[in-house]
């Protein structure tokens, strides 16, 4: 049981609307926000920032404080450029809910004025000291000029036995030009679509990969394809996967990098055991262990009640070519 004892303070108090304090999509670091700018005087011009600022706010609890505040309807703004070219942002809190057409109606008769903080450098241009001498304009090819008298970057050649002193050597035929040859990279095979869907549904998989790099989805279709090249179902890649995730509670940080270990290497399929062999765990109905898991790409594991010995259901077989 709970008691509360409240005296009403004889000075320098707002009055906050009990739906205001007790609002249920409004963190507590949105509700400090907007009672500390609503508890501000008439005249005061503090912005959002220096108030998240003076109340220990952090940057991303305030901009998810704001975000709050602006989807709700107790915080608007509008950029607009204010005297000498200045851009200006207005801000507009209200201890009500209100919506874009009675805020811009707000907002359009206050006076728009320019912000009080002295101009950054980046606005007001530094004096300049002009430089001694008249300008020189640049040559118009851009390159420094070259002495053409001399060059040093070949050593002389030596005499050969029939030159003479001061002649240079007899030219040599230049060589034949041989054909480029044209470079053949050798490129890896495009990964088959069931690979690359199989990919893209292991988000779902497991929480661990959500996060796989966009740019490793063709390499990690590429390992897929030779599971499925050596007779591995998506199932058993699945159980693979997920037996190979850690299951301590330790966060994979590179859930690629993990999958590409996880199927480097694809060992052969091991041959699947005759329906009437198959082991069901104890206590399971007659029911369930009349049904198959699926080996068609699905996004989680599917049952099938099978009618001979097909291995997907009836929804692969039908989307199948």
């Amino acid at each position: 049981m709970i008691y509360r004892h409240f005296i009403a303070p004889p000075r320098a108090f707002t009055q906050f609307s009990h739906d205001l304090i007790r609002h249920p999509r409004l963190s507590s670091d949105a509700v400090r926000l907007l009672t500390w700018q609503l508890s501000l005087p008439d005249g005061a011009r503090e912005p959002l920032s220096r108030t998240a600022e003076r109340a220990h706010i952090g940057a991303c609890a305030f901009t998810r404080a704001k975000r709050q505040l602006k989807a709700e309807g107790f915080v608007h703004e509008r950029r607009l450029q204010g005297p000498g070219g200045l851009w200006v942002t207005q801000q507009l809190v209200s201890s009500v809910p209100l919506n874009a057409a009675e805020a811009a109606k707000l907002l359009a008769q206050l006076p728009v004025q320019p912000p009080s903080a002295a101009v950054s450098p980046q606005v007001t241009p530094s004096p300049r000291i002009p430089a001694v001498g008249t300008p020189t304009l640049p040559t118009t090819d851009g390159h420094p000029r070259k002495d053409l008298g001399e060059n040093t970057s070949h050593h002389p050649a030596e005499q050969g036995p029939g030159q003479r002193q001061g002649q240079g050597p007899e030219p040599s035929p230049e060589p034949k030009q041989q054909p480029a040859r044209q470079a053949n990279p050798t490129t890896e095979p495009e990964p088959p679509q069931a690979a690359r869907d199989f990919v893209a549904a292991l988000p779902h998989l497991s929480p661990d990969l959500r996060r796989i790099p966009r740019g490793m989805h063709d390499e990690l279709a590429r390992l897929v394809a030779r599971w499925f090249a050596a007779d591995h179902t998506p199932a058993t890649i699945r159980l693979h996967i997920l037996r190979g995730l850690p299951d301590d509670g330790t966060p994979v940080h590179r859930p690629g990098g993990l999958l590409r270990h996880l199927l480097r290497d694809a060992p052969p399929a091991p041959e699947p055991a005759p329906a009437a062999q198959q082991h069901f765990p104890v206590g399971m109905s007659n029911r369930l262990a009349a049904l198959r898991e699926c080996e068609g790409t699905h996004v989680q594991a599917t049952l099938f009640k099978p009618t001979g010995n097909e291995t997907h259901c009836r929804r692969c077989l039908n989307s199948s070519p």
